[in-house]
């Protein structure tokens, strides 16, 4: 989970390729929710096209934790709000979500847990963000839908030395006891431990970013997703636009926010996300 961004089934891993007829119908849906045709087969050239069209269309946003909404980490929960209520989330919901999604496509899906590094190098609390790897006929990739700036495109998890991809510059790096360091930019990102996960164990992290002050979570609402030429991101009042090296930021009135929500994210709300309350917040 990127923690600095203002910018499932239960198993860690299934290796079944049959989708069950409801499960293909939910499948199909969320298909039509990303923009993206059904592939022929589950090849790491259609994870690519999936992955930029989850990035494209489904927001990373934490607006539930300011509206005062349940986050349910189960398979069913998580699709419904990215398909049906025609939401995002943070990186539990939206990993978990686009992994059931790989599934009922036929790919081998393994949750994996991170901890994400601060803005001194420190790494967070065990289960601070869900990440996939995901098996392909090219070798096992990394997928991350829910880390708000980070790779257009799957990453090589074997793969030596630098990846170049629209959202950066990335390299994956062996760490101690099996673990690894996804690094962007020569930034490291998230410690990621290799061990296959279930989606019911980052209920305790969900709950850490949805309560703590200490998380960036609860500090401000933010929606942020990827643009065909840069990224759009609504940071409390604030729009910021990032065309290549471009940026411009424009503060919105109050009336105008819930509009926006709707014209840049499809995102239709009833009342704006609570404010809170900055100089009770630690530093």
């Amino acid at each position: 989970m990127d923690t600095s961004s203002t910018e499932a089934t239960a198993h860690g891993t299934d290796r079944s390729t049959t989708a069950s007829p409801a499960s293909a119908d939910r499948a199909g849906a969320y298909l039509h929710r990303i923009g993206v045709p059904r592939p022929q087969h589950p090849t790491a050239g259609a994870l690519r096209e999936l992955h930029l069209g989850h990035l494209r269309t489904v927001p990373f946003e934490n607006l539930s934790i300011h509206l005062g909404e349940d986050i349910v980490l189960e398979e069913k929960a998580l699709v419904a709000k990215v398909v049906d209520a025609r939401r995002g989330g943070f990186c539990y919901e939206l990993n978990g979500a686009f992994a059931a999604l790989l599934r009922w496509l036929g790919y081998e899906v393994t949750l994996l847990q991170a901890r994400v590094y601060d803005d001194e190098g420190r790494p967070g609390i065990p289960y601070d963000h869900l990440a996939l790897r995901v098996e392909t006929e090219e070798g096992p990739k990394l997928a991350d839908v829910g880390f708000g700036a980070h790779s257009h495109y799957p990453l090589d998890l074997d793969g030596p030395g630098e990846q170049t991809d629209p959202g950066g510059v990335f390299r994956i790096d062996a760490a101690p006891q099996g673990d690894l360091i996804v690094l962007r930019n020569g930034k490291p990102q998230y410690l990621l431990d290799q061990r296959p996960r279930e989606l019911a164990e980052f209920k305790a992290g969900a709950w850490y970013h949805r309560t703590s002050p200490e998380s960036h979570f609860t500090r401000s609402p933010v929606c942020s997703r990827v643009t065909d030429d840069g990224r759009i991101t609504l940071s409390g009042n604030t729009l910021t636009t990032t065309v290549g090296a471009e940026r411009d930021t424009a503060e919105l009135a109050e009336t105008d926010v819930l509009s926006a929500y709707e014209q840049h994210f499809g995102i239709m709300l009833d009342r704006l996300p609570d404010r809170p309350d900055l100089s009770r917040q630690p530093d």
